[in-house]
């Protein structure tokens, strides 16, 4: 591939921030070096990124139709189909993301923009009975300026999921990719100016958390969608309450419990199982990484979900930008670290069935790594770990296994695997998470709400849904 530009980009153009700080990017393959000199920006620079923001947005944005913001987004899911290759490409290269799903994942995020580009034309407004001697209309008007803070798992695709219903709405938009896996963001980005977006609408401000810190807190932008942590997650909502009253959205964090019923398909369960928890190296905020097996079928399932990853495990090491490689690494040497101190943790509070050792060649690769959980306070089965980590206990009743699913500050996905109609709603009643699976693994679809319950976030990505969070409602009455 050709090399490309590190640099940010505002008001269309590749430009050299005004900020001297940089820093480096790795490729966890074989932890070699990218480059030292991703440069981190500053207040000047997301300073002149809002104004040209804010520019763009009362100038030549506000004057294209709902059907012209649809011809440019429509014409960025082409380029996007297009170039697929080398986005994926360029997100493999610094987040170890494995291309061959990545071949699939880049056409999803082409119908996500499509998607959204099918509702330019169709936001409507109402009007309200005049029976009061009041005539009133319903708008919907864009917020303004917004800003977009995504994670290193996946920046491409939570790219799509908030700028293009901010696109859509008639928002001008400024992304803040993530420090450690930024080029396939600033790779898509070249592909606005190309669809005919105007200069400014859309611009990418490179940095670590202290950019983004200053995002949040920036007077001038009216809207922050984010992607990370809890606690990241709450220092943005704490900075929009103290700066303007911004607008937030956050998808947070995930442990989210799987729930494999006796009479449950088993060579099913196993199959979404062990996708669900090995998928990105287990870098995937609804990763299905507390499984309950009902005490009839448990040494059943651990065993078929046991014998299906040490297969994907014996793969470990595998180049991750060929197309032949299922599982790559983590993303860094620090998330290596983060995820074996949990599995050491792991292995003095539950039972190892398969993995937790150290992976002998170079690349910051973990074995899938599975637990039976007897202690039901270890941190292995707590916490989020973000790695290839899964922690399974038995439970007798459905009562039981609901309040076991249920006890975590999280909420964001779940899973149910029975072939029981009725137990299927009576279970997903009860369930506190924002979406439920049901005989199903991990799935986002781009016309429905995606959002979590509880720490894991406020708001929804995706769907019709996500078009609210992008607009503010105005009432007009005449009498």
């Amino acid at each position: 591939m050709a090399s490309r530009s590190f640099l940010q980009q505002i008001e269309g153009k590749f430009v050299a921030p005004l900020s001297q700080r940089t820093s480096s990017i790795f490729n966890p393959k074989n932890n070699s070096l990218v480059t030292n000199k991703h440069p981190l920006c500053g207040q000047e620079d997301i300073d002149l990124a809002v104004e040209t923001a804010r520019a763009a947005f009362r100038g030549p944005w506000s004057s294209f139709s709902g059907a012209e913001r649809g011809d440019c987004l429509y014409r960025l899911a082409d380029l996007v189909d297009r170039n697929a290759e080398e986005a994926a490409y360029w997100e493999s290269v610094c987040s170890g993301r494995v291309v061959s799903q990545l071949s699939h994942e880049v056409p999803w995020i082409a119908r996500v923009i499509r998607y959204y580009a099918g509702w330019c034309d169709k936001l409507e407004g109402e009007s309200l009975t005049d029976d009061d001697g009041f005539f009133k209309i319903v708008k919907h008007e864009p917020l303004g300026v917004c800003t977009g803070i995504t994670p290193w798992n996946g920046p491409l695709m939570v790219l799509a999921l908030k700028a293009a219903p901010a696109l859509a709405t008639g928002n001008t938009f400024i992304l803040k990719p993530p420090e450690k896996s930024p080029l396939s963001s600033l790779y898509a980005g070249s592909l606005f100016e190309k669809a005919g977006f105007p200069a400014g609408v859309f611009n990418i401000i490179t940095g670590d958390g202290t950019a983004g810190a200053m995002l949040a807190n920036h007077m001038g932008i009216n809207k922050v969608s984010f992607t990370g942590s809890v606690p990241t997650g709450k220092k943005i909502q704490d900075a929009a309450t103290h700066s303007n009253m911004k607008r937030v959205t956050l998808e947070l964090g995930g442990k989210s419990p799987a729930l494999v019923f006796a009479d449950a398909d088993l060579e099913k369960a196993i199959a979404a199982l062990s996708q669900g928890f090995t998928q990105n190296a287990g870098q995937v905020c609804v990763s299905s990484s507390r499984v309950y097996a009902h005490e009839s079928i448990a040494d059943k399932l651990i065993d078929g979900i046991k014998a299906r990853v040490e297969e994907i495990g014996a793969t470990i090491g595998s180049d991750p930008q060929s197309m032949s490689t299922i599982f790559g690494p983590v993303v860094d040497r620090d998330q290596y670290e983060r995820v074996h101190q949990f599995i050491e943790e792991g292995k003095a509070s539950a039972e190892l069935v398969t993995g937790g050792y150290h992976y002998a060649g170079e690349g910051s690769y973990i074995p899938p790594t599975i637990f039976k959980i007897t202690d039901p306070e270890a941190s292995v089965y707590k916490k989020e770990i973000f790695g290839p980590v899964l922690s399974v206990r038995t439970f007798k009743t459905e009562d039981e296994v609901i309040e076991m699913a249920n006890d975590t500050e999280f909420g964001l996905a779940a899973y149910v695997f029975t072939e029981d109609i009725s137990r299927v709603f009576r279970v997903t009643k009860h369930l506190q998470a924002g979406s439920v699976g049901v005989n199903a693994g991990v799935a986002l679809f781009p016309n429905a709400p995606f959002g979590g319950f509880k720490s894991s976030g406020v708001g929804k990505e995706l769907g019709k849904y996500a078009l609210d969070h992008y607009t503010n409602t105005k009432t007009i009455y005449v009498r």
